[in-house]
């Protein structure tokens, strides 16, 4: 039509960060990617049965009853030009093969660490750092608990001093949004520095 206005403000879709939720089994993954999600996560949990028996290590959590065999995967809109897609890993060592996958494209991580275990971490550390891969250390405290501070933590992981660690609880949304704030502060600063 001649003389009339048709444009539409055309808006550009968010840009996306792909965030990878690890840590060994049974660490609280399954439950930070769900306490922090704006949706509702998709998980690929199933109960664990007894072909697991001698496989699974459930020292210290002997009450788990499912575990993740694929990923767990939430979002979180930060805002109109940001959106983080969180990807949880699976724990068991049997499905340690997906992470290379799913570490495809991710910007940056969460390693959990529960320190009642913490050599079920070790392995998810060890990825990440040679993949070069930026990440954050959450200490998950169980029950609320945080017997140890995170420079002690950080001594007994063998950690750099860039990698920053920190104390939170996978049950509460503001503890999880604080580490992945964290991480993004420590991806922006590592792109600074690029530049």
């Amino acid at each position: 039509m001649a003389g009339s206005d048709t444009t539409v403000d055309a808006v550009a879709p968010p840009d996306t960060v792909k965030i990878l939720i690890a840590g060994g089994f049974g660490v609280g993954k399954t439950t930070m990617v769900g306490s922090v999600s704006e949706i509702a996560p998709l998980r690929t949990e199933e109960p664990l049965t007894t072909a697991g028996l001698g496989i699974d290590d459930l020292d210290g959590i002997e009450q788990k009853r499912a575990t993740t065999v694929a990923l767990d995967f939430g979002r979180i809109t930060i805002s109109q030009e940001l959106v983080l897609y969180l990807f949880g890993t699976p724990g068991q060592q049997r499905f340690w093969f997906m992470w290379n996958d799913l570490a495809i494209g991710a910007l940056g991580a969460v390693v959990l660490v529960d320190v009642r275990r913490p050599e079920s971490s070790f392995a998810a550390i060890d990825f990440f750092e040679r993949r070069e891969i930026p990440f954050v250390v959450g200490v998950n405290g169980f029950h609320g608990e945080h017997p140890y501070p995170a420079e002690e933590i950080r001594d007994s992981l063998a950690l750099p001093e860039h990698v920053r660690v920190l104390l939170c609880d996978a049950r509460e949304r503001e503890s999880c949004r604080d580490v992945l704030i964290a991480l993004i502060d420590q991806l922006i600063a590592d792109a600074r520095k690029v530049s």
